[in-house]
């Protein structure tokens, strides 16, 4: 739906395991650009996840339930079809740095073709969030470093329970 009083539509895909202040950023800020957020937390069949598709997808909704319109639900495939499948106009990145920017770019490329109607949107990270990684929050959790200046206390305290168990 396009034209004048249309809903505007947003999604916001990625794997977030875990979620990061980043990423808690960059849907905060998309949650005002946007009439309807959909926070797509994708399976990804190349990375092996600390936590369930299930799990992240309660801790997103968790972290994200005072956003105002933000939908948090899982997905699989192509993020240009999760956001078509959304009636999105719209598929939100963060870039934290010039490397991210080439990957992104290449990928927007390729949605464009796949979908013309479909935009992705740049959102740069805050400068203080800029290193904040998943992954590297992960290494540092697993290694014994304090990770509580990259997530939330109640995610912090997730990744720790979930490294006791391993």
């Amino acid at each position: 739906m396009t034209g004048p009083g249309a809903e505007r539509v947003g999604v916001y895909p990625g794997s977030f395991d875990p979620v990061t202040l980043g990423h808690l950023s960059i849907m905060r800020r998309a949650a005002r650009l946007v009439d309807r957020l959909v926070v797509g937390v994708a399976t990804n069949s190349s990375k092996s996840p600390l936590f369930t598709l299930e799990e992240r997808v309660a801790t997103v909704a968790r972290e994200t339930a005072g956003f105002g319109r933000v939908d948090v639900v899982p997905f699989r495939g192509l993020a240009v079809t999760f956001a078509q499948e959304h009636g999105a106009t719209a598929i939100v990145r963060g870039l934290r740095s010039a490397t991210d920017l080439d990957y992104e770019g290449q990928m927007a490329g390729m949605n464009a073709q796949l979908a013309p109607g479909v935009e992705t949107l740049f959102l740069l990270a805050e400068p203080a969030l800029q290193p904040i990684a998943s992954s590297l929050v992960r290494d540092v959790a697993r290694l014994g470093g304090d990770i509580s200046t990259f997530v939330t206390p109640a995610v912090r305290e997730e990744v720790t329970v979930r490294l006791a168990q391993a």
